[in-house]
C-alpha cells in the first residue's frame, strides 16, 4: 500500500511545487494540513539550526494533526514540513509584523546580498530526513517610492524578508546563487532525492 503524502503547509507556492515533482509518477498525490508551530528563535541558536528545527516541528506537527482524525489511524503517513528564513548578515528577518516593520525591512535589504535558507523535513514518527538549502540573493538599490509602492499591494505581508520572488518582489532581485525554487519556498532537487529515499518517488 502506498503511503499518504501530507504537506505540512497551507503555502500555495508550496504545493505547486511539490505537484510539480511529482509528475513521473502517475498516481502521485498528496494532502495539505496546516500545522501551527511556536516559530520563536531560541537563545544562541544559529539560523541553520533554527530553520531546520522548525521544518522538522511543521513535519511533527503535521503528524499529530492527521492522527488525530480517526478516519487515518490504519495508515501509514509520510509528513513533509518545510521553512523559509531570510538572513541579512547574522539577522534573521521573518514576517513583517506590520507596515513599518516591512519598509524596514526592504530598506536594510535594499542594495545588499541576503541568504535564503529553506529547511525540507521528512518524517513518518520513525524516521526522519531532512535537509537545507541555501541561496545569496543580491537586491538592488530601491527607493522609498518604489517600497511604499510594493508595501501597497499586500504582498510583502505574509512573507519572510518581506518579499516573494516569484511574485512583483522579483523584480527587485538582481540576481541569485543557489536554489531559485528554495526561495520560493521549496528546493525542488533536494526535496525530490528525500522524497527518493523515503521510497514515495
Amino acid at each position: 500500500m502506498s503511503r499518504q503524502l501530507i504537506l505540512a503547509s497551507a503555502s500555495p507556492r508550496r504545493r505547486e511545487l511539490l505537484a510539480q515533482l511529482g509528475f513521473s509518477k502517475p498516481d502521485f498525490s498528496f494532502i495539505s494540513l496546516s500545522a501551527d508551530i511556536d516559530e520563536s528563535h531560541q537563545l544562541g541558536e544559529s539560523p541553520q539550526t533554527f530553520v531546520v528545527r522548525l521544518a522538522v516541528e511543521k513535519a511533527q506537527a503535521g503528524l499529530v494533526l492527521f492522527n488525530a482524525d480517526a478516519e487515518n489511524k490504519s495508515s501509514s503517513p509520510l509528513v513533509l514540513g518545510s521553512d523559509t528564513i531570510v538572513v541579512l548578515g547574522d539577522k534573521i528577518l521573518g514576517k513583517p509584523v506590520n507596515e513599518a516593520d516591512a519598509l524596514k525591512i526592504l530598506s536594510d535589504l535594499s542594495g545588499h546580498m541576503h541568504v535564503v535558507m529553506t529547511a525540507v523535513a521528512l518524517t513518518d514518527g520513525v524516521n526522519t530526513v531532512t535537509c537545507l538549502v541555501e541561496t545569496k540573493v543580491q537586491f538592488c538599490e530601491l527607493t522609498e517610492a518604489d517600497i511604499l509602492a510594493y508595501i501597497a499591494t499586500g504582498e510583502p505581508m505574509d512573507k519572510a524578508g518581506a518579499y516573494g520572488i516569484q511574485a512583483l518582489g522579483g523584480s527587485f532581485v538582481e540576481r541569485i546563487e543557489g536554489s531559485y525554487s528554495a526561495v520560493v519556498g521549496l528546493p525542488m532537487v533536494e526535496t525530490r532525492a528525500l522524497l527518493r529515499e523515503m521510497s514515495v518517488l
